[in-house]
């Protein structure tokens, strides 16, 4: 096989927080055009820089098969998170030390991308259809990352027939969990505007604050299920309270919050965000909700059954079948084919001196492999 190694360390050693364009996409590039693929890449989003409308790079890579054959596809991330101080050595300098490989990215997920890229060398071309759905915006605004790469898709006939995401899905140890599906996420502005006052005068004032704890108290009460076959209960979190009021004696003239949403496949998000709305105007309040992800679940079945025993034939361990976490990229691809996510060990992901155990690159590109050649025969 390739060198999942030397794929690894090209990628971390491009920095790429996000949102990722130019020298990591050049490295990627570079590892797939040698196995035979044809590279498109492309960019939107024309705003500043830290701004959601920044200029975010996506890659779509085919190395097509015998006509009439399956199309499968590997799916992920090029961007990491700021590695911020304290790393023992260059957190985009990858080095290893021990039986770990430490950079940026080296679990989230670069680390992954390589295992993916070094095993298609070892599936024959007339296996059938396999691309890369690369983007450069995950861990950022995800507004002109994979989204736009489904669209790209869409306009040019390349959907594929599974997909599998690369997301840090194990636990503990190579192989433990997969995940089948994610919760939805959505976050709702509040705010109640009331009249500003001297506090020894309040009849001629209207404090916003009593209504919005009122508000707050209504929703935080809410129990919005009791969770499903495969889906914890949904939770309702307040993330911020804002008043700003720096003067003792003042009735303020405005009270703002934040809360977020975490909900499984009974709601979606305009249900929830709908619910919030009637409850913050009954309040006397204004709610605005923005969605972030749907909630997606691939049922267990065929696809499934083919990672659980490419897993299994490699490690000796049986995969549980999960959906709990965040959200991923996987949200937007569940609108496209049946889509599951399978990776390296989560433990060090968005810390600092990230790791991945030499090993599992080896054990994760087999793994790969196997997978690759199941779903294409």
């Amino acid at each position: 096989m390739t060198d999942v190694l030397d794929f690894a360390k090209r990628l971390i050693a491009a920095p790429s927080v996000t949102p990722a364009t130019g020298a990591v996409f050049d490295a990627m590039e570079d590892m797939l055009a040698p196995l035979g693929f044809t590279v498109t890449r492309f960019t939107r989003g024309d705003g500043e820089a830290g701004s959601p409308e920044a200029p975010v790079e996506n890659l779509f890579a085919v190395r097509r098969g015998p006509a009439g054959s399956k199309h499968f596809a590997f799916a992920g991330h090029l961007d990491v998170v700021p590695p911020g101080e304290g790393w023992a050595s260059g957190a985009f300098e990858p080095e290893i030390r021990g039986d770990l490989l430490y950079g940026r990215g080296a679990v989230d997920m670069k680390g992954a991308i390589a295992c993916m890229a070094a095993a298609v060398a070892d599936v024959p071309e007339d296996a059938g259809t396999i691309s890369f759905i690369i983007t450069g915006d995950e861990e950022g605004p995800a507004l002109h990352g994979t989204r736009a790469l489904i669209d790209w898709m869409r306009e040019h006939g390349e959907e594929p027939d599974l997909c599998l995401v690369g997301e840090p899905t194990s636990v503990n140890r190579l192989g433990t969990m997969m995940k089948i599906g994610r919760r939805g996420s959505v976050n709702i502005w509040l705010e109640v505007e009331g009249t500003q006052g001297h506090v020894a005068y309040p009849h001629l004032a209207d404090n916003p604050i009593p209504k919005l704890v009122a508000m707050l108290a209504e929703l935080d009460a809410l129990v919005l299920d009791e969770g499903t076959d495969w889906f914890q209960p949904s939770n309702l979190e307040i993330t911020d309270l804002e008043v700003g009021n720096t003067a003792h004696n003042v009735i303020p003239a405005v009270a703002k919050a934040r809360i977020s949403i975490r909900f499984n496949d009974t709601h979606s998000g305009a249900s929830l965000s709908e619910k919030v709305v009637a409850i913050a105007k009954k309040h006397g309040g204004t709610a605005l909700p923005i969605v972030s992800g749907e909630p997606f679940l691939t049922p267990p079945g065929e696809f499934s059954a083919i990672i659980a025993d490419a897993v299994k034939a490699e490690t000796g361990v049986d995969p549980e079948p999960s959906t709990t976490g965040g959200t991923s990229d996987a949200r937007f691809l569940r609108a496209v084919c049946p889509v599951i996510e399978f990776g390296l060990v989560n433990a060090t992901m968005h810390k600092r001196d990230e790791a991945v155990a030499v090993e599992d690159l080896h054990v994760l590109t087999r793994i790969y492999a196997r997978i690759v050649k199941a779903a294409l025969a």
